[in-house]
C-alpha cells in the first residue's frame, strides 16, 4: 500500500534530524494557525496564492529564497562548526550524517535560494523596465514558480521522512547509482530538482519571448535597459541549458528504477558521461545566477552615481560574449580525467578568454562611478563590495584555468573557496543589493539604512574571515567533504572560518531586523511618488506600489534613460511635461489556481516515487492531466480595470510627483 515508506523512515535514533524537523513542522503549523486566527487565508489566496501579477510572483521567489537561505545557512553552521570540533576527533556530526548535510547545503543554496533569487528580481523588475504590463504567459509564470517550490518542499520533507543524498550537491555516478547508494536520499534529490527545473524552463521560455516581442512602443533592443539584457542572455541560457539537466538526470533515474545502464560501472556504462552532461549544464548555470546579478549591479552603480551607464553597449556585447563563452568552458570542472593536453589546453584557454568580457564589466561600472556624485546607500555598497570581492574570485577562477594547477587544487577547500567567492560576491549581494533597491519600489517604503549597512559589513567582513582560510587550508592539501582531519596546522584555520560563519550569523540576523524595523515603521518611511532613489528607467515613472496593470498608458521610449529625460525636462520647466491622458479601460488576465494546484498534484507525485507508490503516483498524474485540461478549457481569461479605477489611481501618482516637482529644486 505505500511502497517502501515504513515507520523506519523517520529518524526517531537520530536526535540532530529530528529534533530540527519537529521545529520546521511545529514553525509552519504556528505559523498557519497564526494566518486562519487572523483571518488571512482568504487574502492570501486571492492575493497572493494565485496570483499572476509578475511583481507578485516576483515577490514570492525572493520570500522563498530568503526562507531556504536560513535553511541552507543552517546547514553551512553545521559543517563549519563540525571540523572546528573534528580535530583528532569525531565531532558531532556522525558521518553519513555529515554527508546529507552538505549534499543538502549546495543543493538548496544552487537551486532553491540563488535561482529563487535571481529569477524573482527578475520577475519583478523586467516588466516594469520593459515598459509593459505584464509578462507574455502570466499563468505559466504562476506554474515555474509553484513547481520550484514544490522541488524545495521535497527537499525539506527529506529532513524528517527517510534521508537526503549523500553524493555531494551533483549526484556524480556511480556513487549515486543504485548500487552504492540504495536508499531514498539520490531519489529525493532526482525528483525535486527534475520537479524545479521544469518550472525554471517554463520561467525562461517565458521571460524570452516577453524580452524579445513585447516591449513599449520606441523601446528598440538597444535601448532596454542593462537588466532586461543580463535578463534575456540569462533566460537564453535556462532554455539551452536545463534541457541537458533534465535529460541528465532522466537517465540516472531510468539507471536507478528500470536497471538501465546509462552511467553505472558495467555493461557498458560511462561515469564520465554524466560529468561531461552535467557541467554542460552546471558551468551556464554559473552565468545564469550571475548575468542578472550583473545587471542589478549596473542599474544600481548608474543610479547612485548620478551618471548614464558608462560603455553601454560594450556592457552589452560583454553580456551576450559570455552568454556565448559559457558553453566553452565546461570541462575545466574536469581537467583531471584524463582527457589529454590538447583538449585541457583548449579548454583552459577559453576559460581564461571568457574573464575579459567580465573585466569589461568590471571597469564601465568603475568608470560609471569616477565623476560621479555617489550616494553609498547600503545598495551601493553591495555594489562596491561585489566589485573587490568578485575580482578576487576571478583571479583565482583564472589560476584554476590553469590545468597545470588544478592538477594540484582540484576537488580542495581552494576550489570551494573560490566558488563561494564568486557565487556569495556576485549572486548573493547581487540579490541583497536588488532586494534593497526594489523593495520601495515593490512594498511603497524603504528599508533601514543604519541597519542595512551594518548587515553588509557583517557580511563583508565574515565572508573573507570565513573563506580566505578556506584558500589557505586548500593549498595545504586539505580535500573538500572532510568529516574529521588529523593535521594540527588545519586547526586554527578552521576555528577562524568557523568564526567567519558566526559574523555572517550576523549579517543575517541583521537584516532580519532590518525588515522587522522597516515594517513596524513603515509609515515614516513611505515616498509618495515612488522614486525613492531618483531612478533613471520607467519602473520608477509607476506608483509605488505599482498597480496590477503597471502603467495607465503604455510610455513611449524615445533614448536609453527615457524616465531620467522626461524628470530633467520637468525640472527644466517647473511642471510635467506630459499632460494628463484620455484613459480608457484595461484587460488583465485573471487570477488562477493552476500553478497551486499543479504543485500540489507535483508534490503528491514526486513523494510517491521516491518511496514507489505506484497507486499514488497515478492519482497524482491524473490530477495535474485533469488540472491541465480544466484550465485549457476555461472561457474567461480575463478581467477588465475600469478606466474610472486607472484614472484614480494614476491621477495620485500624478499629483504626487507633481508636488514634489515643485518642492524640489532641479539638479
Amino acid at each position: 500500500m505505500l511502497g517502501k515508506l515504513t515507520w523506519q523512515a523517520i529518524p526517531f535514533d537520530q536526535p540532530i534530524p529530528l529534533a530540527a524537523g519537529a521545529f520546521v513542522v511545529l514553525g509552519i503549523a504556528a505559523v498557519l494557525i497564526w494566518v486562519a486566527a487572523k483571518g488571512y487565508i482568504p487574502y492570501l489566496w486571492r492575493e497572493w496564492i494565485t496570483s499572476v501579477d509578475h511583481k507578485r510572483i516576483g515577490i514570492m521567489y525572493c520570500l522563498l529564497a530568503a526562507v531556504m537561505l536560513l535553511r541552507g545557512f543552517s546547514d553551512a553552521l553545521m559543517m563549519r562548526s563540525q571540523q572546528a570540533m573534528a580535530f583528532r576527533a569525531p565531532g558531532y556530526l556522525p558521518p553519513e550524517h555529515y554527508d546529507q548535510i552538505f549534499s543538502a547545503h549546495g543543493t538548496i543554496m544552487i537551486f532553491f535560494v540563488a535561482m529563487p533569487f535571481v529569477i524573482g528580481l527578475m520577475n519583478f523588475a523586467v516588466p516594469l523596465q520593459l515598459g509593459v504590463r505584464d509578462v507574455a504567459f502570466p499563468t505559466l509564470n504562476s506554474v515555474g514558480f509553484w513547481l520550484t517550490a514544490a522541488g524545495a518542499l521535497l527537499v525539506n520533507v527529506s529532513l524528517v521522512v527517510g534521508e537526503f543524498a549523500r553524493t555531494g550537491w551533483l549526484p556524480f555516478p556511480p556513487l549515486s547509482e543504485l548500487t552504492y547508494s540504495p536508499g531514498v536520499g539520490v531519489d529525493y534529490y532526482l525528483w525535486a530538482i527534475q520537479i524545479s527545473g521544469i518550472g525554471t524552463l517554463m520561467t525562461g521560455i517565458n521571460f524570452v519571448t516577453t524580452i524579445l516581442k513585447i516591449r513599449a512602443p520606441g523601446m528598440s533592443y538597444m535601448r532596454m535597459p542593462i537588466f532586461c539584457w543580463t535578463a534575456l542572455a540569462s533566460n537564453l541560457l535556462i532554455v539551452a541549458a536545463f534541457p541537458i539537466l533534465t535529460a541528465t538526470l532522466g537517465m540516472l533515474l531510468l539507471d536507478r528504477y528500470a536497471g538501465f545502464h546509462f552511467f553505472t560501472n558495467e555493461a557498458g556504462g560511462n561515469a564520465m558521461m554524466f560529468m561531461n552532461l552535467i557541467w554542460a549544464w552546471g558551468h551556464p548555470e554559473v552565468y545564469i545566477l550571475v548575468l542578472p546579478a550583473f545587471g542589478v549591479f549596473s542599474e544600481v552603480v548608474s543610479t547612485f552615481s548620478g551618471k548614464p551607464l558608462f560603455g553601454r553597449r560594450s556592457m552589452i556585447v560583454a553580456t551576450m560574449a559570455i552568454c556565448i563563452l559559457s558553453y566553452s568552458v565546461w570541462l575545466h570542472h574536469f581537467f583531471t580525467m584524463g582527457a589529454g593536453g590538447d583538449v585541457n589546453g583548449v579548454f583552459g584557454i577559453a576559460s581564461m578568454i571568457i574573464a575579459v568580457p567580465t573585466g569589461v564589466k568590471i571597469f564601465n561600472w568603475l568608470f560609471t562611478m569616477y565623476g560621479g556624485r555617489i550616494r553609498f546607500n547600503s545598495a551601493m555598497l553591495w555594489a562596491v563590495g561585489f566589485m573587490v570581492t568578485f575580482v578576487i574570485g576571478g583571479m583565482t577562477g583564472v589560476l584554476l584555468a590553469s590545468p597545470a594547477a588544478d592538477f594540484v587544487l582540484h576537488n580542495s577547500l581552494f576550489l570551494v573557496a573560490h566558488f563561494h567567492n564568486v557565487i556569495i560576491g556576485a549572486v548573493l549581494f547581487g540579490a541583497f543589493a536588488g532586494c534593497t533597491y526594489w523593495f520601495p519600489k515593490a512594498f511603497g517604503f524603504s528599508l533601514d539604512e543604519r541597519l542595512g549597512k551594518a548587515a553588509f559589513w557583517c557580511w563583508l567582513v565574515g565572508f573573507y574571515v570565513a573563506f580566505v582560510p578556506l584558500y589557505v587550508v586548500g593549498l595545504e592539501g586539505m580535500t573538500r567533504r572532510m568529516q574529521r582531519y588529523d593535521r594540527p596546522d588545519w586547526y586554527p584555520w578552521l576555528l577562524l572560518a568557523g568564526v567567519g560563519a558566526l559574523i555572517i550569523l550576523c549579517g543575517i540576523a541583521l537584516q532580519i531586523a532590518q525588515l522587522w524595523v522597516s515594517i513596524r515603521g513603515r509609515e515614516r518611511r513611505r515616498e509618495p511618488t515612488g522614486d525613492p532613489w531618483d531612478g533613471r528607467s520607467l519602473e520608477w515613472s509607476t506608483s509605488s506600489p505599482p498597480p496590477a496593470f503597471n502603467f495607465a498608458v503604455l510610455p513611449q521610449v524615445t533614448n536609453d534613460d527615457p524616465y531620467w529625460a522626461i524628470k530633467q525636462r520637468a525640472r527644466a520647466i517647473g511642471h510635467p511635461v506630459t499632460a494628463e491622458p484620455e484613459y480608457s479601460a484595461i484587460e488583465m488576465p485573471r487570477n488562477s489556481a493552476t500553478g497551486f494546484v499543479t504543485a500540489f498534484f507535483a508534490v503528491a507525485t514526486g513523494f510517491s516515487l521516491i518511496w514507489q507508490i505506484w497507486w499514488l503516483v497515478i492519482l497524482g498524474l491524473i490530477g495535474a492531466y485533469v488540472t491541465f485540461v480544466v484550465f485549457a478549457w476555461r472561457d474567461i481569461h480575463e478581467i477588465e480595470i475600469p478606466a474610472e479605477e486607472v484614472a484614480r489611481i494614476d491621477r495620485a501618482n500624478r499629483a504626487a510627483r507633481a508636488a514634489a516637482l515643485h518642492g524640489q529644486p532641479a539638479r
